[in-house]
C-alpha cells in the first residue's frame, strides 16, 4: 500500500470521483492542498478574485452538466465564510458543490491562532454535511462520504475543512482499490404509479408542473415522454425551465407572481389537478395558497420525504427521485395508451391561450425600453443557447419574454438569488460546457457585485456575452418600494467626472470592462441593439474572451406582478396584433 501525504490521497479521490475542475484561490493553510494539484496534475483550476465568486463559479459548473460536482477551494478564516453564499445558494437549488477549506494546525483551534474560524460549524446551516477533519486517516473516508452525501437523496453542497498539518501527515493510502460509495434514490412503485395515472385520468383538465428536481434527476426526457403519452400540459418552474421546450405543443407557459407567462397563470386557474414533481411550491411561484389550490386536487412527488406537505399537504404524495417516478409513470402510461383520455380539447385550449395572452415587447422609444431588449435576445440566439442569469426586475422580465428549448439551458439562482452571483456563475457554466453559446443578463447591480471577476474569463480564456440592461437603479428594491412611498437608497445615478458620456448614469461600465481586459459595447437606441449583439458574438469568438453589451434603459420601467396569480399587475400596454410581439413562439390573430 502506498504511502503519502493526506492531501495526495484527497486529490486521487476527486479525480476517481470524476471531479477534476476546481475553483478557487491559494493560502497558507489551503497551500499543501495545492501541492497535490500540482504535483497530480489531474485536476484543472480556475483561480477566482473572490472566494465567493469561486463557490459561484463551481454552482455553475455543477448545474450545466449532469453528474458535475464543482469544487471550491480557499484558505482558513475568511475563505470559508466568503463560501457561505455560494453553500446556501447551492443548498437552497440542490446543487452539490464541493467546498475545500484550509484551517489551522488542530493543537490550536482553541486557541484564536490567525485566521482560524470554526467553519464548519458556520456552514452547517447552509451545508448537507460540513466536517473539520481531525485525523489525517479520516481524510480519505470523509472525502469518500462527502460525495456520497452529495448525490444522495436531495443533493447538496459540502464543506470539508482541513487543519494544515492534517493535510500535510503522511497515511496509508491504494487509489487503485478505492470506489465511490452506492447512492440510494427512493423511487415510486408500481402501486404509487398506477394511483397517480388513475388520479389524471379522473381529472377534466390536469396539468404537470415540472420543477428543478426533474433537471437535477437529468429526467426531462422522461418528462416529455409522458406528457406526450398521457397528453397532459407541463407548466415548468423558473427552475425546470428547459425541461420541455417552450414551442412544444404541451408546453403552457410558467405560473406565477413574477417570473410567469399570462396564459400560464390563466391556465393553471383553469386546471383542476396539478402533478407537481420535482418542485417545492415556492411562494414566487404560487402566489397566496388559496388561490393557487382553489378547488383543484395535488398530486406531489419529491426525493425528500420532508417536502411533502411543507408548503401545504398535497391530495396524494410520492417520495421519489424525478427519473425513477417518470419511469413508472411512463411504464404505466404506455400499457394503458389505448384507454387514457383523450386531452386534444384541452391542450388546444391552452395553446389557444398562447394567441390571446402574450406581453407587448416591441416598443421603439428612446431611452430603450427593456422589453425591446429580450424581443432582440430572441432573434439574436438560437435554441441552443445558454442563459444565466440570478435576480432582479432583469430576471423577471426576462422568464416572461425569453425562449428556452433544453433542460439546463436556463441556469438561474432560484431560491437564495445572490446579487453578483450572475457574472461567476457563468464563467462556470462556460468553464462546463467551452462549445457553447453562453449568454449572461444582469441589472448593473448585479453586475458591479462581483465585476472583478471578468478579468477572470480574460486570464483563462472563458468566453462569453453578457447581456447588461442598465438603468442605473435597484429596479425591484425600487418598485417595491413603490408600497412605501418612497424612492429611497436605490439610486445609482451619478456625474462621473471621467465618464460625461455616460450621461448621469454613474459607473462607465464600458471602462472597466474593458479594464479587466474583455471587450464592451454599449448600446443607446433601440435599433441598435441586434448588430450589437451580432457584433458580440464575433468579438467573443475573435478573442476568446467575455464580451459585454450594455444596453442604456430609461430609468423606471414597473415590470409586470402580484400578489396572487389572478391578480397581476400589467403596468404596459399589451400585445393586440403580431408586431407587437413579433418573436413570441405563438404570433397573435
Amino acid at each position: 500500500m502506498a504511502r503519502m501525504r493526506a492531501v495526495d490521497a484527497a486529490v486521487l479521490i476527486l479525480e476517481k470521483e470524476g471531479s477534476t475542475q476546481a475553483f478557487g484561490l491559494p493560502g497558507a493553510a489551503i497551500n499543501p492542498f495545492y501541492s497535490a494539484m500540482r504535483a497530480h496534475g489531474g485536476i484543472k483550476h480556475v483561480l477566482a478574485r473572490h472566494v465567493e465568486a469561486a463557490s459561484h463559479m463551481a454552482e455553475g459548473y455543477t448545474r450545466a452538466k449532469a453528474g458535475n460536482i464543482g469544487v471550491c477551494i480557499g484558505t482558513s478564516g475568511p475563505a470559508g465564510t466568503d463560501m457561505i453564499t455560494g453553500l446556501y445558494s447551492a443548498a437552497a437549488d440542490s446543487i452539490p458543490i464541493l467546498c475545500i477549506t484550509g484551517q489551522a494546525p488542530v493543537a490550536k483551534l482553541h486557541k484564536e491562532d490567525f485566521q482560524a474560524v470554526d467553519i464548519s460549524a458556520i456552514a452547517k446551516p447552509v451545508a448537507k454535511w460540513a466536517v473539520t477533519v481531525m485525523e489525517a486517516a479520516q481524510v480519505p473516508g470523509t472525502f469518500q462520504k462527502a460525495f456520497q452525501v452529495m448525490r444522495e437523496g436531495r443533493p447538496g453542497p459540502v464543506l470539508i475543512d482541513l487543519p494544515i498539518d492534517v493535510q500535510l501527515a503522511e497515511i496509508d493510502f491504494d487509489i487503485a482499490t478505492y470506489e465511490p460509495l452506492p447512492v440510494s434514490r427512493p423511487a415510486a412503485t408500481r402501486a404509487q404509479a398506477e394511483k397517480v395515472l388513475d388520479m389524471l385520468a379522473a381529472a377534466e383538465h390536469p396539468l404537470i408542473v415540472a420543477g428543478g428536481g426533474t433537471i437535477n434527476a437529468d429526467a426531462a426526457d422522461l418528462l416529455v415522454e409522458f406528457a406526450e403519452l398521457t397528453g397532459v400540459p407541463v407548466v415548468p418552474t423558473l427552475m425546470g425551465w428547459g425541461a420541455i421546450a417552450d414551442d412544444h405543443p404541451l408546453s403552457a407557459g410558467m405560473v406565477g407572481l413574477q417570473t410567469s407567462h399570462r396564459y400560464g397563470n390563466a391556465t393553471l386557474l383553469a386546471s383542476d389537478l396539478v402533478l407537481g414533481i420535482g418542485n417545492r411550491w415556492a411562494n414566487r411561484h404560487t402566489g397566496g395558497l388559496d388561490v393557487y389550490r382553489g378547488s383543484r386536487k395535488f398530486i406531489h412527488v419529491d426525493i425528500e420525504p420532508t417536502q411533502i406537505g411543507r408548503v401545504f399537504a398535497p391530495d396524494y404524495g410520492v417520495v421519489s427521485d424525478a427519473r425513477a417516478a417518470l419511469e413508472a409513470f411512463v411504464e404505466v402510461a404506455r400499457e394503458r395508451a389505448g384507454s387514457l383520455p383523450d386531452r386534444t380539447a384541452w391542450a388546444a385550449e391552452c395553446r389557444e391561450r398562447k394567441t390571446t395572452l402574450q406581453r407587448k415587447t416591441h416598443f421603439d422609444a428612446v431611452p430603450i425600453k427593456p422589453q425591446r431588449v429580450y424581443e432582440e435576445m430572441n432573434r439574436a440566439f438560437g435554441p441552443d443557447v445558454r442563459y444565466v442569469s440570478t435576480i432582479g426586475l432583469s430576471q423577471i422580465q426576462a422568464a416572461q419574454m425569453l425562449h428556452v428549448y433544453r433542460p439546463r439551458h436556463w441556469i438561474n439562482a432560484g431560491q437564495a438569488g445572490p446579487l453578483g452571483w450572475t457574472v461567476p456563475a457563468t464563467l462556470g457554466v462556460a468553464t462546463a460546457d467551452p462549445d457553447s453559446t453562453v449568454v449572461a443578463l444582469s441589472g448593473d447591480y448585479d453586475f458591479q457585485f462581483l465585476i472583478e471577476e471578468l478579468a477572470v474569463g480574460a486570464q483563462f480564456n472563458i468566453p462569453y456575452i453578457h447581456v447588461v440592461v442598465n438603468n442605473s437603479y435597484l429596479g425591484l428594491i425600487r418598485q417595491a418600494q413603490r408600497n412605501f412611498d418612497m424612492d429611497y437608497c436605490v439610486q445609482l445615478s451619478f456625474e462621473n467626472i471621467n465618464s460625461p458620456e455616460v450621461a448621469g448614469y454613474g459607473v462607465d461600465h464600458v471602462k472597466v470592462v474593458e479594464g479587466l481586459g474583455c471587450k464592451a459595447l454599449r448600446v443607446s437606441e433601440p435599433d441598435g441593439i441586434l448588430p450589437a449583439l451580432e457584433q458580440a458574438k464575433k468579438l467573443m469568438v475573435e478573442h476568446r474572451v467575455p464580451v459585454v453589451v450594455e444596453v442604456i434603459l430609461e430609468r423606471v420601467t414597473n415590470v409586470s406582478m402580484g400578489v396572487e396569480i389572478d391578480n397581476v399587475i400589467e403596468f404596459e400596454d399589451l400585445a393586440i396584433a403580431p408586431e407587437d410581439a413579433p418573436t413570441a413562439l405563438a404570433l397573435l390573430d
